[in-house]
């Protein structure tokens, strides 16, 4: 994998304004725009060709996140229909072609194939009913098709939209380097009162691994951040009881190392002191080597 230069231009200088981003060479566009800005996409050309579009509830709560992705030959006169039948969106986030090469099998193809990555990653929740007809291209289309996604999900990260991201990312070209210069790629272990768990630093966070062993039992030492989100684990059944103990049902990201390591022993915890590696070495002891190298 190689570097990229994305380019972002903010119409009337504000970051949460209406924004065009390019890749360098890349004939693909997006514009982002919060709802607020609608009327505006009405005087930008790029918004009016064949495209794929996602549109985005965006929040502060706990709960996922919502959106839908759609194509028109014509995205600005599809969005006018969803800006008076959908409510819940308050950005759109819409790719087009600058040149006149994206054809209606196109994308249909690429909202076929976007809806179900979004559905496997799992970060948001999908407003799409069944997932889109994905149309048959020449093998030549096809790969450009997927290189488009691949831009596409490079776009969306930098706007802070990871839909496309699954949490536990394993296809890194770059983890073995990675795991020599960074924390990155690490599996760390925590084991507490006969419960296993398995961890690693992402860039988003500290991750927990699906099937790690989290204890029943809680003290009044955890953070009450953490044990309210065991609570509402537990309700959305992420959290589901076996053998005395609770076993987690799918990968989810904590901010810390410490808050993991305090929701699978139920009490607080130092995280760079819990989780180790497979040599029993901490993960502090990781970090501060790092950094001496």
């Amino acid at each position: 994998m190689f570097g990229k230069s994305i380019r972002i231009y903010l119409s009337d200088g504000s970051p949460s304004g209406l924004r065009h981003v390019e890749i360098v060479n890349w004939s693909g566009q997006a514009i982002a725009c919060p709802r607020s800005r609608f009327s505006e996409l009405k005087k930008w050309g790029e918004s009016q060709r064949p495209g794929v579009y996602f549109l985005l509830e965006k929040h502060s709560t706990d709960d996922k996140n919502t959106v839908y992705i759609g194509e028109s030959e014509n995205v600005y006169k599809r969005l006018i229909e969803h800006d008076s039948n959908k409510d819940f969106w308050n950005e759109v986030v819409l790719f087009t072609s600058k040149d006149e090469n994206l054809t209606k099998s196109h994308i249909k193809y690429l909202e076929s194939r976007l809806t179900s990555i979004t559905k496997i990653a799992d970060r948001y929740r999908t407003e799409n009913g069944n997932r889109p007809t994905e149309s048959t291209l020449p093998r030549a289309d096809k790969d450009a098709m997927e290189e488009f996604i691949h831009n596409a999900r490079m776009v969306l990260g930098t706007l802070g939209h990871k839909l496309l991201e699954p949490i536990n990312s394993s296809d890194n070209e770059n983890l073995e380097n990675l795991e020599k210069e960074t924390l990155i790629g690490h599996k760390l272990f925590f084991s507490v009162n006969g419960h296993l768990s398995e961890g690693k630093q992402t860039d988003e966070g500290f991750l927990l691994v699906k099937n790690s062993e989290i204890s029943k039992e809680t003290t009044t030492s955890i953070p009450g951040k953490i044990n309210l989100m065991r609570n509402k684990l537990i309700e959305d059944e992420i959290l589901i009881e076996q053998n005395g103990k609770f076993i987690l049902t799918k990968d989810i990201i904590l901010s810390s190392s410490s808050y993991a390591a305090a929701l699978v022993a139920g009490t607080s915890r130092s995280g760079p002191q819990s989780w180790k590696d497979s040599s029993g070495k901490t993960l502090k002891a990781i970090e501060e080597s790092l950094i001496k190298n």
